[in-house]
């Protein structure tokens, strides 16, 4: 859509409306606006109006009838022709000025309609660049469904800019006035790229362009050959604001082609990849290090979820970048660094410290545990966790001594038993059945230990969850196994009803396949 100047119209002809050009899937088309086009109805019935002093006449049906045949019968030299003229002056070369790309446009007669159907469509439409009659060639361009539009141009322009037809004038006779464009796909865009041969400063004609459109010429300039063009979409293209992945898709695809034919692609493609030769490992273990290492709570939980969304993202995708060895070094110090915690606060003169000693050691205790609960999520949605449960199975020590801190610390850390034994119970994690059975003979107890607090103080706390994949990973074990593990914890589920995990259904398995169907006969 662009705004339109009109020559001067001499006396006696038919008057000349400023309208925009449109384009519709059927062509070109004249459409004025809804303001302008009330406008001419009033003026074109000024008997509409109501006098200040007398209330409007009536009319009668009859009338009515009468008046609409009157104005259906009226001849309208609009509808006998079927060409649109549009013309754009030639002074920019001379003062500098830019003017649009197609600036005018000469309608005969009036729109009755602001879309006018299909049948009554122009199928022919043309457009002068210059002074009018000052063109000596003409480009013919046929759009779909028979749509044809007639472009008076200069040859010298043409031949400056593009080298398309720069090629097609050199092959043809001199007096050649004439060059056909067939099945051209765009016809708008087409003849906006040829008007912007017409101009000085490009970049300024692009500037609040939208994107797409922006591509549109680009695709129409690398057909011309029109350089000057290409290059000051590319700049364009490099200094607007891309928005959303889809857009950006469509903008690297549309100019990756041209990568070794333009200086002006790199620096766009700059934006989605870097030529810099440091890993991407480092940079994903410095984020890492970041989010570990953050003490703010807000800012640390929020970090996490995008982080751990983006790596799921990146382990589906085709340059999946490894950080096992990165992970599993940050787990090893964040063990490291939660038995010494535990050793402080499990002291009996630990309990006699002030407040400013107890609690930075009770909140790195909870951080370390956050911490490890959340690379533990990492690994599991990496298939990677096994060795961490051979690792987090091996913490003898660090169990001893949970029973000798306070509840109200220690349950974060049997957030995380709890999280491998849904693992286990998903098939998320498997390790070896030595690891299994290790597994629950060190943390099971703790576990049921810190049960009631963990489904009362613990939001992200699933009990059927965590008791499924409990019952699952003990069935994984030997039936002697099976048989020690679930008569200990019948032991606890009596003793301490719904504040013990519920089993249940793990001992219905084992006792059928102890007492009711054993596969192997003794």
């Amino acid at each position: 859509m662009a705004e339109i100047r009109l020559t001067k119209v001499e006396q006696g002809q038919t008057k000349i409306r400023n309208v925009p050009i449109a384009v519709t899937p059927e062509g070109f088309w004249c459409c004025p606006s809804p303001v302008m086009f009330q406008k001419t109805l009033k003026a074109q019935h000024p008997l509409n109006k109501p006098k200040s002093s007398s209330s409007p006449p009536t009319k009668t049906p009859t009338d009515q009838k009468k008046h609409s045949s009157e104005l259906d019968k009226k001849p309208s030299r609009s509808s006998s022709k079927s060409e649109t003229q549009t013309v754009v002056p030639d002074d920019q070369r001379k003062n500098g000025f830019e003017p649009p790309v197609v600036l005018a446009a000469s309608v005969v007669g009036e729109r009755t309609a602001v879309r006018p159907n299909t049948e009554n469509l122009p199928r022919k439409v043309s457009i002068e660049f210059g002074e009018p009659g000052t063109g000596d060639l003409k480009v013919v361009l046929k759009g779909r469904q028979g749509f044809t539009v007639k472009l008076s141009v200069h040859k010298t322009v043409l031949q400056e800019n593009s080298s398309f037809f720069a090629e097609k004038l050199l092959a043809q006779h001199p007096s050649f006035h004439c060059i056909e464009v067939d099945d051209c796909e765009d016809v708008e865009t087409y003849v906006e790229t040829v008007g912007l041969m017409y101009c000085k400063e490009l970049k300024q004609r692009l500037i609040k362009q939208s994107v797409s459109r922006v591509l549109r010429i680009l695709k129409v300039a690398e057909v011309l050959g029109f350089k000057t063009c290409i290059e000051s979409c590319l700049e364009f293209l490099e200094a607007v604001p891309w928005v959303g992945e889809e857009e950006e898709e469509r903008v690297v695809s549309s100019i990756l082609h041209l990568k070794h034919e333009s200086t002006g692609v790199n620096p766009i493609l700059k934006r989605v990849s870097s030529d810099v030769s440091k890993p991407q490992k480092d940079t994903l273990s410095h984020v890492l290090h970041l989010v570990l290492k953050s003490t703010e709570e807000k800012g640390r939980r929020e970090m996490k979820t995008v982080v751990s969304k983006l790596l799921r993202e990146n382990n589906k995708s085709t340059t999946t970048v490894d950080l096992h060895d990165t992970i599993y070094t940050s787990c090893k110090a964040l063990l490291t660094s939660l038995l010494l915690l535990f050793r402080q606060l499990a002291s009996p003169e630990f309990g006699a410290q002030p407040p400013e000693i107890k609690d930075p050691a009770v909140k790195q205790m909870v951080l370390e545990s956050d911490n490890l609960s959340w690379l533990l999520d990492i690994l599991a949605d990496r298939n990677s966790a096994d060795e961490f449960a051979v690792m987090w199975a091996g913490q003898q020590e660090l169990a001893g001594l949970h029973s000798r801190v306070p509840l109200v610390n220690r349950y974060h850390v049997s957030c995380i038993t709890a999280r491998l034994f849904v693992g286990i119970g998903r098939g998320e994690v498997l390790p070896c059945k030595d690891t299994r059975h290790l597994l629950l003979k060190t943390w099971l107890q703790p576990l049921i230990d810190d049960y009631r607090w963990l489904q009362h103080g613990c939001k992200s706390f699933d009990r059927k969850v965590v008791e499924e994949g409990i019952g699952r990973t003990i069935l994984t074990l030997p039936l002697e196994d099976q048989q020690i593990i679930l008569l200990g914890w019948l032991s606890s589920f009596l003793k301490l009803g719904d504040n013990c995990p519920n089993l249940q259904k793990a001992f219905e398995v084992w006792w059928r396949r102890t007492f009711v169907r054993p596969y192997v006969e003794s």
